[in-house]
């Protein structure tokens, strides 16, 4: 019994050296030191803390660091409160320049426009920090929504369904029966659907032309009648122009298992009729996050994190710092004392639509554009368990995008 014990201890030893060195090893990989950090004060031990998560298409789609998950995570360790906040894409934000002239765009586009600051020399690197540790992002969100936000986790979507393939699925409930006939197909975003010829006549006719392009193009549809839908529907519905780029996906309502693609599809459709939109897709993300939490917190998860670490490695950035980690960690122990509270900011709460000077879709505060005021009261009222009454306000016109 004496010999089995000790050889039951060594299993268990090398098993947790193992398990320490993946992690190890892992971290290395993903973390991305902030730039700054050793020039600031050392701050008391924080009792609350913001971490941003920011998922993006990746290199196998159109837009690659364009982010389409925007979602704050924000912890009370005293009160023991959790906020899960979503961003809608179309927000409309002010960027810092070094000119100080007003630079509005989308905030899909911040991380993006930090990682490639050669494309906006204008841009304040001051406030951008390094491109490694998403400073921009955190301090034009930390202005959106009032919170300091003191880390980042950027996501390639290509780990999040080896993720959830790695668990063995998540269970999710879909809480609307919904199909999109408009989703789009990985790596055929520019298929031309067998129809290169047709293209490469009305290709120099897509966008605005001058006074003898608009002679050239009205001879070639008086010779090709034929070619004037597919022009039309190129620039107006590519889905019709285009068909084999997307994909009709559908999903009955009731509580399903999801693998990492079908739960991709369920996260990122956003062209439904009886379910779509950014809001909707930003509540259904928010359902596939609480479902990855719940098969990481269940029974029977460590033995998977080897091939989890593995598999995320080269899809996952992060600033957080070991010793943050290590907190972490501990707060996990607590984490059914912790009360989580779901919240998208949409144009049925605080923000309403817009469209800016060059004709784009925008969401902007009621109050006007970056009037935030009314947001950090919403949001915060949200996390005390009050119910605001925000008070529609007439939005001012968008400063124009250079």
């Amino acid at each position: 019994m004496k010999k089995l014990f000790f050889i039951l201890a060594g299993i268990i030893a090398a098993a947790a050296v193992f398990y320490v060195f993946k992690i190890s090893k892992f971290y290395q990989q993903i973390y991305t030191p902030i730039s700054n950090q050793s020039s600031k004060q050392t701050k008391k031990l924080k009792t609350s803390f913001s971490i941003l998560l920011l998922g993006y298409a990746g290199s196998n789609h159109a837009g690659t660091y364009l982010t389409d998950t925007i979602i704050v995570m924000h912890f009370d360790t005293i009160k023991k409160r959790a906020l899960m906040l979503s961003l809608p894409r179309d927000l409309w934000v002010k960027f810092p320049t070094k000119s100080g002239q007003d630079y509005h765009a989308k905030i899909n586009t911040i991380y993006e426009t930090e990682l490639f600051p050669q494309d906006f020399p204008d841009l304040d690197t001051k406030i951008a920090g390094s491109k490694s540790d998403a400073e921009l992002s955190k301090y034009i969100i930390g202005q959106i929504t009032g919170f300091e936000i003191d880390n980042y986790v950027s996501i390639d979507f290509a780990s999040f369904t080896k993720a959830i393939d790695t668990l063995g699925g998540v269970d999710i409930k879909v809480l609307k029966t919904f199909d999109d006939e408009k989703y789009p197909v990985e790596g055929k975003e520019k298929d031309l659907c067998g129809k290169d010829e047709q293209f490469k006549n009305i290709e120099p006719y897509l966008n605005e032309v001058d006074a003898s392009q608009s002679a050239e193009k009205e001879k070639l549809l008086k010779e090709k009648p034929e070619l004037d839908e597919l022009l039309r529907n190129a620039t107006e519905s590519p889905q019709l122009a285009f068909p084999c780029r997307y994909e009709k996906i559908h999903f009955d309502a009731g509580n399903q298992q999801m693998d990492g693609k079908t739960a991709l599809k369920f996260a990122r459709s956003r062209q439904s009729v009886q379910d779509g939109g950014d809001f909707a897709r930003a509540r259904r993300q928010q359902q596939v996050l609480d479902a990855i939490r719940a098969k990481v917190f269940s029974v029977g998860f460590i033995p998977k994190l080897p091939t989890l670490l593995d598999e995320m490695e080269n899809y996952v950035k992060t600033d957080v710092s070991p010793d943050k980690i290590q907190r972490f960690l501990k707060e996990v122990t607590t984490a059914n004392d912790y009360s989580l509270t779901s919240l998208v900011l949409s144009d049925q709460n605080v923000l309403t639509t817009d469209r800016s000077d060059n004709g784009q879709f925008i969401l902007t505060p009621e109050e006007g554009i970056d009037e935030w005021r009314s947001v950090e009261k919403f949001i915060k009222n949200t996390i005390e368990g009050i119910t605001p009454s925000p008070s529609p306000a007439t939005p001012k016109k968008p400063t124009p995008t250079e």
